[in-house]
């Protein structure tokens, strides 16, 4: 069977969320926009209950019509924009992601999906009806898609009036100095370290594991094990709590993927494989293919992964650098991804078993017992949509499998430093500018209807163009301190 992406708790009908709610009086709601910012709102309970008895109710439209910071885009795109007035959406409760805030007095929390109001269908950017789509995918092909989320964060003693105050420079870090896997370092803030960890168990996001990584106030924190919607949901709400807990320690979290130049950049490298009806991992060899591997592995480096996973992977390879945007969103982002290699941040179409130096590393027997045997695509920063970037891989991946795709060259360990010169390893995009072109080429992977879809590329690629053109108008300060007497 399927596994259910329900929380602990979750009401199965009307009776039961009435009964659920009984002492409250109100209700914490919110949906993701593309850039993975929750943009939500309490109710009453009288409002939410009628709502949860419906489709849904109307939820302004502007959040897919501006940008991160409330800037409305630079060009007029679908969802949301002047001819449609802005109009409603309508916000569909799920009800399997009850939570509650346990660091705001117990409220009730739910997480909402976005459909167009008149056709009642998906808006085709919204990030869990996306994710949604892939699993519908993966679930035509007979498999559940399950993943995880690793996320390394930067920590300051700041706040957003400080941050204010000095302008974004010279900030505090939480504790200095490069100290990966400490376990001296975590007790200069144990109270925060501990409530990151203990907060998010009762907010039903299961941790793996959560430690100091390197880099001044580094942290990194291995999300569980599960179903990808789920994943997706844990993952975002994840930052959520990191940032909660972080304003009642002083302290500030950034997930952004590169604020220092001569530091490691944050990742949020996704695990990815998967589950058939019978809950056993598709990616798995046999039992009888243990000792020596599966007969007809492109490579000795996918011999103890099942034919099915190698096309999966293909399948990933082959259209990856059409999907950038989605797994690299941000201007900065990219920042982490050139000249990245020295810090184990890929930036080409490279796979390898157990190599951190590729851009998907493959995990699988004899490291690993085989219903272990998974992909971590090392590609995304911290600041990704975790449901967008989920997404590309489930997508290109089930593609990858129906149509049998073949590994488009040799691993890693088959490679040389050379290659990348003379063309042998295919860089990706160094630039969202780049990313966003390559995506929305006519002739684009992501544009296929089994993919993405050509109204997602439209709209997301030109959120992805606004930031760009914001970029390309900013005058930075090493413009400033590098020209500003010489030139």
């Amino acid at each position: 069977m399927f596994g259910n992406i329900a929380t602990k708790g979750a009401p199965k009908s009307l009776e039961e969320l009435e009964q659920l709610l009984t002492n409250d009086i109100k209700v914490k709601i919110a949906g993701i926009d593309v850039d993975g910012v929750l943009r939500g709102k309490f109710m009453s309970k009288d409002k939410f209950l009628k709502a949860a008895s419906s489709d849904g109710f109307g939820f302004c439209s502007v959040i897919f019509g501006w940008d991160i910071h409330d800037a409305v885009y630079s060009r007029e795109l679908l969802i949301s924009n002047r001819a449609n007035g802005y109009h409603d959406l309508i916000a569909t409760i799920d009800l399997s992601t009850y939570r509650r805030l346990s660091w705001e007095d117990n409220v009730p929390f739910f997480l909402v999906s976005f459909f167009d109001p008149d056709t009642r269908q998906p808006i085709c950017v919204d990030p869990r009806g996306v994710l949604k789509k892939a699993v519908d995918i993966a679930k035509a092909q007979g498999r559940e898609c399950v993943s995880g989320v690793e996320y390394e964060y930067f920590n300051f003693k700041e706040t957003p009036e400080s941050l204010a105050q000095k302008r974004f420079m010279d900030l505090k870090p939480l504790t200095s100095g490069m100290h990966g896997y400490s376990l001296l370092r975590t007790q200069l803030n144990n109270d925060y370290f501990h409530d990151l960890f203990d907060e998010s168990a009762k907010f039903g996001i299961d941790i793996e594991g959560h430690h100091t990584e390197t880099g001044p106030g580094v942290y990194e924190t291995a999300l569980a094990y599960t179903s990808a919607l789920r994943m997706a949901d844990n993952a975002i709400l994840y930052k959520y709590v990191a940032k909660s807990i972080g304003m009642k320690h002083g302290v500030m979290p950034s997930f952004m993927a590169k604020p220092w130049g001569n530091l490691p950049g944050c990742s949020g490298h996704v695990h990815v494989s998967l589950r058939d009806s019978n809950g056993r991992n598709s990616f798995a060899v046999s039992d009888s293919e243990l000792k020596s591997g599966r007969i007809g592995a492109a490579y000795d480096d996918t011999k103890f992964m099942s034919q099915e996973g190698e096309w999966f992977l293909a399948g990933v390879l082959d259209g990856i650098a059409d999907v950038m945007p989605m797994l690299v969103p941000t201007i900065n982002g990219y920042k982490r991804l050139v000249g990245g290699e020295a810090f184990w941040a890929p930036n080409a179409i490279t796979y390898g078993y157990d190599s951190r130096a590729a851009s998907i590393r493959i995990i699988s027997p004899p490291s690993v017992p085989p219903g272990a045997t998974r992909l971590e695509v090392r590609i995304p920063g911290a600041d990704m949509n975790p449901y967008f970037a989920l997404s590309a891989i489930f997508l290109l991946g089930c593609r990858g499998i129906k149509n049998k795709i073949g590994l488009p060259g040799p691993p890693m360990s088959h490679l040389t430093p050379e290659d990348k010169k003379n063309g042998k390893v295919k860089l990706l995009s160094t630039s969202l500018e780049s990313a966003t072109e390559r995506m929305m080429r006519p002739d684009s992977i992501a544009r296929k209807p089994e993919v993405f879809g050509t109204e997602f590329v439209e709209h997301f690629g030109g959120t992805r163009q606004h930031e760009v053109m914001l970029w390309n108008e900013a005058v930075t300060n090493w413009e400033v301190e590098r020209y500003i007497e010489l030139a």
